[in-house]
């Protein structure tokens, strides 16, 4: 049908096309008919979890993968960075230690207290200081987690590091790389001056560093602290044994 303006009508267009259609038909070769139905939004919406809940598990699986990947290294490497560093502390003999963690709070204070009541017979003063802070003292966690050890931190107060603290001691002891780089670089240490907790540790580990509890649960200072306490022993061990 043709519109007064002179166009095609859509519903012409449409009984044309049906027209068309049956006359196809009747010579056998219509084209196949498909019917497209409208998704159902339940449908959709079932689908869209689906497809985000499988992005996730994915998502998971390969932050976990590429985590153990990342320390993988540090495994690895474990035993012969044990022997370097027990080899290390043959040559130094140090007469005083620093134990260096980020903030003085949490892991440098118990280390400090534990070495400094296990070196004090040879007569090798501890201290700790840390990156950021003064003044501040150990969290409660801290403190129930040291008493297991019958260490009372409860007069610890944190202190920053200074340019005389570090050159002072025989030993500067740190709990990851990143630590240890900054007595090198900033505070002008020989390498062989500093030594990362972790490299001690007896047990296998799962990776180098020994992190930051803060702000966690107690369960995360017992085990951040059971670690320190390993290789706290393993170091006063190599220390007293090259000292007699």
């Amino acid at each position: 049908m043709i519109a007064s303006d002179g166009t095609t009508t859509a519903k012409t267009v449409e009984v044309e096309a049906t027209l068309q259609w049956g006359r196809t038909a009747e010579r056998g070769d219509a084209p196949a008919v498909v019917a497209h139905w409208p998704q159902s939004p339940r449908v959709g919406e079932r689908r869209r979890a689906t497809d985000l809940s499988t992005r996730t598990v994915g998502d998971l699986l390969m932050n976990a993968i590429a985590r153990a990947l990342r320390h993988t290294p540090d495994r690895l490497l474990h035993a012969r960075r044990r022997r370097e560093a027990r080899t290390r502390l043959a040559t130094l003999h140090p007469v005083s230690v620093l134990v260096v963690c980020h903030g003085n709070i949490c892991r440098s204070p118990f280390a400090a207290a534990l070495l400094a009541r296990e070196l004090a017979p040879h007569g090798i003063p501890v201290t700790s200081a840390g990156f950021i802070g003064a003044g501040r003292p150990a969290p409660p966690e801290a403190l129930a987690a040291a008493a297991a050890y019958d260490l009372d931190l409860s007069c610890h107060r944190s202190q920053p590091i200074r340019p005389d603290l570090v050159r002072g001691a025989g030993l500067v002891v740190v709990m990851d790389q990143v630590q240890r780089r900054a007595m090198v670089s900033r505070f002008g240490r020989h390498p062989r001056d500093v030594v990362m907790l972790g490299d001690f540790d007896p047990d296998p580990i799962e990776r180098r560093a020994i992190p930051d509890p803060v702000a966690r649960p107690l369960t995360e200072f017992e085990s951040c602290y059971a670690r320190i306490a390993r290789c706290g022993r393993e170091l006063v061990n190599a220390m007293t044994s090259t000292a007699g």
